[in-house]
């Protein structure tokens, strides 16, 4: 993984001793709050329901054991002992004391971390997959480009203060874990048809109260030349975005009101003006940034002796058997298998882990990983690079600490943002949904046999939780002070990159499980053979679901 040199240590180092002025400035009553709200969200401090938040960035998702080790060791001194990992692959305090967080960016600064662009009108957090550099279907590893555009974007001066904040995803591989579509930019990693490496280019989606599918603008942009691009694209974006209007400040609304070809003719009139500029990528500098994610000394491995050894064990025990389909997948590496380790356990808000939980993550990442470890989108942790021998006895350790559940990819392992349990903007509580519905489905047999659903919750239309591309999604809504959620189907963040449709009147709290489970109960009688719940709803359509729900309501 990347690591600092000593001109990134400097910044970040002077960062964190120039917002410890602030803050002390502003606690003495020298700064007004007007005038400390754009300081405090430069560095990733926001005010929430009860009390600040903090985002630290995790850049596209990879974390080393060291760093883990020390947010365990914040959590413990400077938190309630927990931290929560977030759709943007970063991880958030909840309970920060004002007045220490200075403290805290020094401790992570000591790690190589920081919450520089957590928040605020600027380029946030570039995600990617979480199996890049071992997936199978990967045509190119992401995490160089995804580094690439994390020294371009950090602390960029022109685009500091964009008309609205903005997020930049990377998918390297044939199948999308990244749901680049859902964002300001998508960049997906193509080869033409001489064999060079190039991006195609998609621009204008988003989540929120307008959600969006990005929109092509460029089937193959040359590597070397993805700076500059960028450049063009945030340089009309800024121009142009709407400033008077925050709902309406995001590049896809611009996307939208232009048109797709219209930005493109748009962004390509500004691009041949910078071109073959000084940020054209040189082949010197994309070895010096590839070289930060050299493949590890990988074992020599029989995959045929392996494979059965395995086998064996998972026959043996049903427990693992299961846990190994669901929270294990294959790398193209013989003999190594990707673990994903759950933080989704009935009772425990989606995303949440305990200081101690993260000491055996990293102790976990130490002993099978190579001391690395990788936060995902769907608010888990994942290992990569995990010889097959060591699975079982990874298994049990990590059952231990309540870190293997086996159910990733099911409709308990859902995604969920913190919701009016924290945040100030959310109409509903989200976590005692996502309990509620754990608990309702807590039969792992029945679950199984659902296969692969996604769930999404969010607190409010600002879709945190992405309820919009949910197979089912469930959003929070207020009615008159009371609490109620609106259900919504046939989400997905694929390639195929479809919003969900709402599916009727909003339910009560007391109601929403219910309304699932009937949902639930109109696929296992409609669907064909292995069909999944997706693929039975774009089937059969939304009507048998909507009548099933509200028959007893009519």
């Amino acid at each position: 993984m990347y690591r600092y040199d000593n001109y990134d240590q400097k910044i970040v180092d002077e960062r964190v001793a120039q917002f410890r002025d602030q803050t002390e400035r502003y606690l003495a009553g020298k700064i007004a709050e007007e005038e400390f709200l754009p300081l405090r969200l430069q560095n990733g401090l926001y005010v929430q329901r009860l009390a600040p938040m903090l985002r630290i960035a995790v850049p596209y998702g990879m974390l080393s054991s060291n760093q883990v080790r020390k947010l365990a060791h914040i959590a413990r001194v400077y938190d309630k002992g927990y931290v929560h990992f977030t759709t943007r692959q970063n991880v958030q305090l909840n309970w920060p004391a004002l007045e220490e967080v200075p403290d805290i960016l020094a401790e992570l600064a000591s790690v190589e971390m920081h919450a520089i662009q957590t928040s605020g009108n600027c380029i946030r957090n570039t995600t990617t997959d979480q199996f890049a550099g071992v997936a199978a279907d990967e045509i190119e590893d992401p995490r160089p480009w995804c580094e690439i555009i994390r020294q371009w974007s950090t602390l960029h001066p022109e685009f500091a203060f964009l008309p609205r904040k903005f997020k930049i995803a990377v998918c390297g591989s044939e199948e999308d874990r990244a749901a680049f579509l859902l964002h300001d930019i998508g960049l997906q990693l193509v080869k033409n048809p001489q064999g060079e490496l190039g991006f195609e280019v998609f621009v204008g989606g988003g989540l929120g109260r307008t959600p969006i599918i990005g929109s092509s603008i460029r089937k193959f942009l040359p590597k070397q030349h993805l700076l500059s691009y960028l450049d063009a694209i945030l340089r009309v974006y800024n121009r142009y975005g709407n400033r008077d209007n925050k709902y309406k400040a995001r590049i896809k609304i611009l996307v939208k009101a232009w048109t797709p070809e219209v930005f493109a003719k748009r962004v390509e009139e500004e691009w041949a003006n910078i071109k073959d500029g000084p940020s054209t990528l040189t082949d010197a500098e994309l070895a010096r940034v590839t070289g930060f994610f050299s493949a590890p000394d990988y074992q020599d491995i029989d995959s045929t002796i392996a494979d059965q050894s395995l086998a064996a064990q998972a026959s043996e025990n049903n427990a693992f058997s299961r846990w190994l389909e669901r929270n294990t997948v294959l790398q193209k590496q013989s003999g190594y298998r990707s673990v994903t380790l759950s933080l989704k356990p009935a009772g425990v808000a989606p995303g949440d882990v305990t200081d101690t939980q993260l000491e055996t993550i990293a102790d976990l990442a130490d002993q099978y990983a190579f001391g690395e470890l990788r936060a995902t989108h769907n608010q888990n942790v994942v290992l990569t690079d995990v010889v097959y021998s060591d699975l079982f006895e990874l298994w049990q350790a990590a059952k231990q600490s309540g870190l293997a559940t086996p159910t990733i990819g099911t409709i308990n392992d859902m995604i969920c943002c913190p919701g009016g349990d924290y945040c100030s903007l959310a109409n509903a509580k989200s976590i005692p949904v996502a309990e509620a519905i754990q608990r309702k489905f807590s039969d792992l047999d029945y679950v199984y046999d659902l296969g692969d659903l996604e769930l999404n919750i969010s607190g409010c239309m600002n879709a945190c939780g992405h309820h919009h591309i949910g197979h089912i999604g469930i959003l929070g809504v207020d009615k008159k002070g009371k609490e109620w959620y609106q259900i919504q189907l046939g989400g997905s963040a694929n390639k195929s990159a479809a919003l969900g449709k709402v599916l009727g009147p909003s339910l009560s709290r007391e109601e929403i499980t219910d309304g699932i489970e009937k949902l639930l109960d109109v696929y296992v009688e409609n669907r064909i053979a292995d069909e999944s719940f997706l693929n039975t709803y774009q089937r059969i359509g939304i009507d048998k679901f909507k009548e099933r729900v509200y028959a007893a309501n009519s």
